[in-house]
């Protein structure tokens, strides 16, 4: 793999989707990437649902660009093969529950003596202390824990609602992506590792103190309950569909007022500073959805970026694929997956003019790469049959077998 982290190698011990898309975007930017799974089982991801040929979407696109080894971690034998693997490696990623680590004697302390130079990433979900840190952790978990579900809801007084993504997770993972790539910045000046550790709870409240938490900002300032600054959200209904309207600045509501031909909005006392837009909201964003329900949303569109007002489509997924701006980007590319077939996916985002990344390679069958990773690391081929025989490496070559009781599992774990 071509790209920015070219020559750096990663062993990802990591399971469902805070760690290994972590590591994916850094296989995706050019490093190798060897995924070490348990044999016959694997990731969990690879169990759930929406297959084809025996892999999931999901895992294909949270586990591309990377190699796939077997191996028995809670096997003397399989530490000592991983020991050797980390002995090589630049990077090393792991989601563990806090403590498992340490009593499989893989913590950072026995790596960093095999590795001075390692680099070692611990995610949980709480972090190692407190009366959370050993607790079970999903992504709604963590919604709620942060305060995020009270922001979705609007206001302290609604119902909390969850964000219909796994944002804690997905969030978790590029900030660990960002904090390895520090960490190797620094070993360059340096020449020593380290170890990172990254709590999804930390991630989402540092996310949401940039813009979120100004009220808890000044310690001196006393705090209310959060009032909804609207309970209307800026997407609004035209005539055949939903689009998003933004006017925050003087220009832009003027342009839109002169575009939606209601003039006389200009000059209503309820709207006739910022200061009154804001205290009035609620009646404001009332007058734009009774203006924009007159015409077509396509109609609408071409009217208000003919005046400069920001707007755009609220697209259905399926309608995204097709979208001219998406095209036109590149965003989404095609590939030739060798056991899925073609397969669509968002291209690498960052585009590095300097060192061009290649085509992400597709997501590893489970155990693929098991005897082409442990051959470079110096085993025979009678090695690597015996491990295998005594069943520290799985002699997969495949997909595991899905579990039925697991298909409906669509929530991801953290640690």
């Amino acid at each position: 793999m071509s790209g920015p982290l070219d020559g750096i190698r990663v062993v990802d011990l990591s399971a469902m989707l805070s760690g290994p898309w972590a590591a994916d975007i850094l296989g995706d930017q050019g490093a190798d990437v060897i995924k070490v799974e348990a044999p016959g089982t694997g990731d969990h991801v690879r169990a759930l649902r929406n297959q084809v040929e025996g892999l999931a979407s999901m895992f294909v696109n949270v586990n591309r660009s990377k190699r796939s080894l077997t191996l028995n971690l809670k096997d003397a034998e399989g530490i000592r093969v991983l020991k050797q693997l980390v002995a090589e490696a630049d990077v090393l990623v792991q989601n563990f529950r806090p403590g498992v680590v340490e009593r499989l004697g893989i913590g950072y302390d026995d790596l960093a003596e095999v590795n001075p130079g390692l680099v070692y990433l611990s995610i949980s979900g709480f972090g190692e202390h407190g009366p959370y840190a050993k607790k079970r952790v999903y992504d709604p978990i963590v919604q709620a824990l942060s305060g995020l579900t009270t922001i979705q809801a609007g206001s302290d007084q609604e119902r909390p609602r969850l964000i219909r993504t796994v944002l804690p997770d997905k969030l978790t993972a590029v900030t660990g992506a960002q904090a390895i790539c520090a960490a190797l910045v620094a070993r360059g000046r340096t020449g020593k590792g380290q170890h990172i550790r990254l709590s999804m709870l930390d991630t989402v409240m540092a996310f949401l103190w940039a813009s979120d938490m100004n009220a808890y900002t000044f310690v001196n300032q006393p705090v209310a309950p959060e009032k909804a600054a609207s309970f209307i959200d800026l997407i609004y209904e035209t005539a055949d569909g939903y689009i998003t309207v933004s006017t925050m600045s003087n220009r832009e509501w003027e342009a839109f007022c002169r575009a939606a031909d209601r003039e006389d909005l200009l000059v209503d006392e309820r709207f006739d500073t910022p200061s009154k837009r804001e205290e009035n909201v609620d009646e404001r964003l009332s007058e734009i959805q009774k203006v924009l329900l007159q015409k077509p949303g396509s109609e609408w569109i071409e009217i208000l970026e003919r005046h400069d007002v920001p707007c755009a489509p609220a697209l259905r997924r399926f309608e995204l694929l097709e979208n001219p701006q998406v095209v036109a980007s590149g965003s989404i590319i095609e590939t030739e997956h060798p056991v899925a077939g073609p397969i669509r996916q968002a291209r690498v985002a960052a585009r590095f003019e300097g060192t061009a990344t290649e085509s992400p390679r597709g997501a590893p069958r489970l155990g693929e790469h098991s005897r082409e990773v442990l051959g470079q690391l110096g085993l025979s081929a009678d090695e690597i049959e015996q491990l295998v025989e005594a069943g520290v490496v799985g002699a997969e070559h495949g997909e595991p077998t899905p579990d039925p009781d697991d298909a409906d599992v669509v929530q991801t774990r953290g640690a």
